[in-house]
């Protein structure tokens, strides 16, 4: 893929995975043969969201056997199948703070510790139900089949392999008999335990499996419910507190995930509501996980802030609306070629206004919908006036989305960002030695959402001639008008030429004349509540404003100034008068065109009103 398409997720992804990959300590596990024939290098790493989307880099789909991590899934199918109280019976809870093959049972009961220990996941295993060993056996094949996504198929080499020197597994499933927590000969269900033990899977397929526990049971990408949200819970649990063995303390200080681990060298991590995680790298430290898994791991839950106990303030979905200019437009008056150019490549302009608290699952979605489709999409305006807080990885991934935009030659504008004191990462990045900061940045959202009407139009030809002036023939206000009614009408205009940012009118000001504008931009604003002006438009050259000049005693209900050096033509309602006394059919004309600009103002403001309300 080329690097210039990659999103902020892929290219983290990517640098996390290089910073990593010659990690050379650890060594592969050896007392199953054939695992110890893994190659030391492989390496992957996924990325799983709630909505089906799977990030994915290195050796992502080359496939492993899932050992250990088969041990939440078949522990969830014996809760669907027993029921909770039965396999409490039988299975506690308590982490046992012991290695993963330790032969930890209650004093008393005989009961495993936990389901996470071998001890416990073989009882577990004993607990699926099935009217025979062929029954069972396809029923978990079936699970990790509906957990995946995709077809499981079972390792039969590293299965043989487990059968033949798994003597510690049977002299617990043994002692497991002599308490009578399994009930029947043992040695079919350690049989059924190698099996799900030697099912393979890659590194995908576990971020996907993980997936479906954070969305609470259902495969985000096949949609098909594989587990009871009541009993997603309960598997988490233990996750959280067994998951990682005599590790689990430490994993749950240092990366705070739900997770399990396998001796092929997988990690899976949950974060509830959010993502699935999967790691894949074979040599093991001495508590049998991943040395590259786990330090990836860490630095994910670190520097994408994902601890499940740093939640953030409840809020909404982190994308308010994202809509093209096709149905977003700003409130500068456009042309008919302008609004045409518009129309036919809307698309390539996205305004995108974000809410809530941004972190790093939120921002991952918010920047997936940017991205997509990008060789339509040139130019985005992102509102942050509705964020109420930026987390440092959410800032990281705006800092990679806005140079992964300039790479492919894409244009950000950005609103209301430097409110955020986090998004400062960002800011300092885009400014140069001299103090210029290469953002494009917006207080107000029209004023962006202009900028990127503007962006789109100069892509397809059509840029503003400043120093034009619009012949008065051709003035909206003077439509329909003959060559003689607009030389008359002129004789009884005054010519104003007027410099950039000079004040035409004020709020409260007489409305005792019209203007015709032939040069320059005006904006209109009003007053706010708070003291600041909002802007109701932006004029361009043939429109006109001031139609209340002929009611008596009317004042300017709006402030106009000049954007640009601007030139109009202003009439009176005194010379008006005048003009329509020597033409009535001007003045009639004069008036119909009045309000029919009038019933097109009216219009837009209601649109705006509309989208405002959103």
């Amino acid at each position: 893929m080329d690097p210039r398409r990659l999103s902020p997720v892929d290219r983290y992804l990517q640098e996390l995975y290089d910073r990593h990959r010659d990690l050379a300590s650890g060594v592969v596990a050896d007392y199953i043969p054939e695992l110890a024939k893994a190659d030391p290098s492989w390496f992957g790493i996924c990325i799983a969201t709630v909505d089906g989307h799977v990030y994915e880099v290195g050796d992502a789909r080359l496939p492993f056997t899932i050992q250990s991590i088969s041990k939440p899934f078949v522990y969830g199918l014996a809760l669907e199948d027993r029921g909770r109280d039965a396999v409490l019976q039988r299975i506690g809870v308590e982490p046992s703070g012991e290695a993963f093959n330790e032969i930890s049972l209650e004093a008393v009961s005989g009961r495993p510790l936990n389901p996470m220990i071998n001890a416990g996941a073989i009882t577990a295993t004993s607990l699926v139900a099935g009217h025979s060993f062929e029954d069972r056996l396809d029923r978990i094949l079936a699970l990790f089949s509906m957990y995946a996504g995709r077809s499981a198929e079972l390792n039969e080499s590293v299965y043989r392999s487990e059968r033949e020197t798994g003597h510690r597994n049977r002299a617990i499933s043994h002692m497991l008999r002599n308490f009578d927590i399994l009930e029947d000969d043992p040695d079919p269900v350690l049989d059924l335990y190698f099996r799900q033990c030697s099912i393979d899977m890659s590194c995908r397929d576990l971020s996907v499996m993980g997936a479906t526990l954070a969305t609470g049971g259902v495969n985000p990408v096949t949609r098909e419910r594989v587990l009871d949200p009541s009993n997603v819970d309960e598997v988490l649990s233990v996750m959280t507190t067994c998951g990682m063995y005599d590790y689990a303390g430490e994993w749950v200080y240092r990366v705070g995930l739900p997770a399990k681990s396998g001796v092929a060298g997988g990690i899976l991590a949950v974060l509830p509501g959010q993502l699935g995680i999967a790691v894949f790298s074979p040599p093991l430290d001495g508590q049998g996980n991943s040395v590259r898994g786990i330090a990836v791991c860490e630095a994910l839950s670190n520097e994408m802030e994902l601890h499940f106990l740093r939640a953030p303030r409840a809020s909404l979905s982190t994308i308010r609306w994202l809509r093209d200019l096709r149905w977003m437009r700003s409130r500068r008056i456009r042309s008919d070629p302008e609004r045409q150019i518009l129309d036919q490549h809307g698309p390539q302009g996205v305004v995108v206004r974000l809410q809530g608290d941004l972190s790093f699952p939120g921002m991952e979605v918010a920047q997936r919908h940017l991205v997509e489709d990008s060789e339509r999409r040139s130019h985005f305006v992102i509102d942050f006036s509705r964020v109420n807080d930026i987390d440092p990885a959410s800032a990281r991934l705006l800092l990679d989305l806005w140079q992964s935009a300039q790479d492919a030659g894409q244009t950000i504008a950005f609103v209301g960002l430097r409110q955020h004191r986090r998004a400062q990462r960002l800011l300092d990045e885009a400014t140069t030695t001299d103090g210029r900061c290469n953002l494009v940045e917006f207080d107000d959202l029209d004023l962006a959402i202009e900028w990127c009407e503007d962006s789109v139009l100069a892509a397809h030809g059509w840029l503003p001639r400043l120093d034009e002036e619009v012949d008065l023939s051709k003035h909206e206000l003077l439509e329909s008008f003959s060559r003689e009614q607009v030389e008359r009408l002129t004789s009884h205009l005054e010519r104003r030429e007027l410099r950039a940012r000079e004040i035409v009118v004020r709020t409260g000001d007489p409305a005792d004349s019209l203007y015709l504008l032939v040069r320059g931009d005006l904006s209109v604003s009003s007053d706010t509540t708070s003291g600041r002006l909002s802007r109701l438009s932006t004029l361009p050259p043939g429109k006109g404003f001031g139609e209340q000049f002929l009611v008596e005693g009317a004042v300017r209900g709006a402030f106009v100034r000049a954007d640009t050096p601007a030139v109009c033509w202003t009439l009176s309602a005194e010379a008006f008068h005048k003009a329509a006394s020597e033409d009535p059919d001007l003045g009639l004309k004069l008036l119909q065109n009045l309000l029919a600009s009038t019933s097109r103002i009216m219009q837009r403001l209601t649109s705006d009103a509309l989208t405002a309300a959103d």
